[in-house]
């Protein structure tokens, strides 16, 4: 891909791993929407502004604006609010989100105050000790009313957590648990954040090379797509075409891996648009960017709130495999690298 200009992979991964360890739960995604505002902001051509509901806009400068486009990834992720102070100190959550509780059970949190102060934890099943519940542990079907919340604090009471500064609405954060090794990122929050880390490290690609996109470009980093809504504003009237990037989903009967960017042609919500779709297939194989195509079964993508919305723009999807999705994640930077030269190829074509 010689004829694509050279990605930085070492300022994307360390982008990425700075991203995924920032927590952002959808509602409480502005440390996540800073961080990506001051990574934009050594690129002048970009102009960054804000919605009113906390989406991060930038506004690229292209040769042409006879066909204005979008890019749009989410840097919210799965988490939880607190629902209940029980009488032993410990919390119940609801869920932010569509994840299964028992893919969090055990994982290491954090409770954001209303004061932002931190209260640090473990999300476990009610009763989790084997040694005294065993089959209950062993039996009990993983829902919202059965887990909670072990603080790491001196509370056996809702007044002695409510003295540590916890209420009701509070954010809850699920650990990413990072880890780099022989070129797979394994870590919670993939879903996103990779797709955020592919589309700024294009941008820092064409601009170390001097190169300027095809045609006007809307960059726009969502905060509300895990509850549906996310991208459904913040795009000039003008747009054209809105390239949404997302992670590619895996498992039995999908073409996707670990290894390959994926165009999906059809999720949940129905078919992407047809003639994109083609453009982006020509693409990645005029540049040979490793590519699958494919359809996910049960997903719903940003470039679908614009359209419900009333966004009327063709609109495609891309994105990295990513493996055991909305689970302990993991993907490789062979697909990292692969979307991010989608995403270049398309802005120069």
């Amino acid at each position: 891909m010689s004829d694509l200009p050279q990605i930085a992979q070492k300022f994307m991964l360390d982008f990425l791993v700075e991203l995924l360890n920032t927590p952002s739960p959808t509602g409480f995604t502005n440390h996540a929407i800073t961080l990506v505002s001051k990574t934009l902001k050594q690129f002048p051509q970009l102009e960054l502004t804000a919605t009113r509901k906390g989406a991060l806009v930038a506004q690229w400068p292209g040769e042409s604006n006879h066909t204005p486009r979008g890019l749009t990834a989410h840097v919210d992720t799965l988490g939880a609010t607190v629902k209940e102070i029980q009488g032993n100190g410990r919390l119940k959550l609801t869920n932010i989100g569509g994840f299964a509780w028992n893919t969090v059970e055990g994982e290491g949190v954090t409770v954001f105050t209303q004061d932002e102060d931190e209260v640090r934890g473990a999300l476990l099943l009610a009763n989790a000790s084997s040694h005294v519940h065993a089959a209950k542990v062993h039996t009990t079907e993983r829902n919202a009313d059965v887990m909670e919340v072990r603080l790491d604090a001196k509370t056996s009471s809702a007044d002695e957590t409510r003295a540590l500064g916890i209420e009701v609405g509070d954010f809850v954060a699920f650990d990413p648990r990072v880890e780099v090794n022989n070129g797979f990122i394994r870590s919670r929050h993939l879903d996103d954040k990779a797709c955020v880390a592919n589309i700024v490290a294009a941008v820092k690609a064409l601009t170390d090379a001097g190169l300027t996109p095809s045609q006007n470009v809307t960059l726009h980093f969502s905060n509300y797509e895990e509850v549906g809504h996310g991208a459904s504003v913040g795009f000039p009237e003008d747009m054209a075409e809105l390239l949404t990037v997302d992670m590619a989903a895996l498992g039995d009967g999908q073409t996707s891996d670990e290894f390959h960017a994926t165009l999906c042609v059809k999720d949940s919500g129905g078919p992407y648009h047809y003639s994109l779709n083609q453009r982006m297939r020509q693409l990645a194989e005029a540049h040979s960017i490793p590519h699958k195509i494919d359809i996910y079964p049960y997903y719903g993508s940003d470039g679908e709130a614009y359209w419900r919305a009333g966004g009327d723009v063709a609109v495609s999807l891309i994105g990295p495999g990513v493996d055991a999705s909305h689970n302990y994640e993991r993907t490789h930077m062979d697909a990292l690298v692969a979307t991010t030269n989608w995403i270049i190829a398309y802005l120069l074509s």
